[in-house]
This record gives C-alpha cells, structure tokens and sequence, in this order.
C-alpha cells in the first residue's frame, strides 16, 4: 500500500504564510511527480503546482509569487510554502504522487486525504 499524508493547513490571517507537508509512505519504487491541488466549496479542483523527480516546476497562474513547491527525494516529500495568502486561497489542498510500485506496474496516481486552509480575518 501506498500513502500520501498531508500536513500543514490551518486558519491564517489574509497576507499570512503557511507550508503545507506531504509525506509518501508504503512499499514503492520510484516517485515521479509530486504536485498539490485544491478544491474550493462549489468549485472543481484545480492544480496548484507540481514538481518532477528531475526540478521541473509548474505553477497556476493564480499563485505565481506567491507559493514555492520544493520536495525531498531522500524524505518522499513534498512541500508547498504559500505566502501572501489571500481569502481566494481557502480551500482543501490535497497531495498528488505519481508512483511506480515496482518495475513490473504501471505509474499509478495516489492522492492524500487533504488539509484545510482558510485566509480569513
């Protein structure tokens, strides 16, 4: 079994940081890309940034210098540091690993359970 856990959320004040944490645990080989997305109340989930095994970095528009996504291939971690969070920022952020068991499977998805962050005064 794999597992992606997340950690990290909370309530922040508008203008605030916060660095969310995934940690992938289990029996696997390899981790390709590691990303975070979120899903607002209402709204579909969205990407918010990714980040591959070699430093390739992807960033929503939306969070361009604002958030930082950094991994640890020696921990399995990925981070996420977002700063200057506004209230549009607010939404459950969940971990995404692309992941390969073993050589004889093919690279498989897991996604962690999700953290809540909220931007409010």
């Amino acid at each position: 079994q794999v597992q992606l856990v997340e950690s990290g959320g909370g309530l922040v004040q508008p203008g605030g940081s916060l660095r969310l944490s995934c940690a992938a645990s289990g029996s696997f080989r390899t981790i390709n890309a590691m990303g975070w997305y979120r899903q607002a109340p209402g709204k579909q989930r969205e990407l918010v940034a990714t980040i591959t095994s070699g430093g390739s970095i992807n960033y929503a528009d939306s969070v361009k210098g604002r958030f930082t996504i950094s991994r640890d291939n020696a921990k399995n971690t990925v981070y996420l540091q977002m700063n200057s969070l506004k209230s549009e920022d607010t939404a459950v952020y969940y971990c995404n690993g692309e992941i390969r068991r073993s050589i004889l499977l093919p690279n498989t998805y897991y996604w962690g359970q999700g953290t809540q962050v909220t931007v409010s005064s």
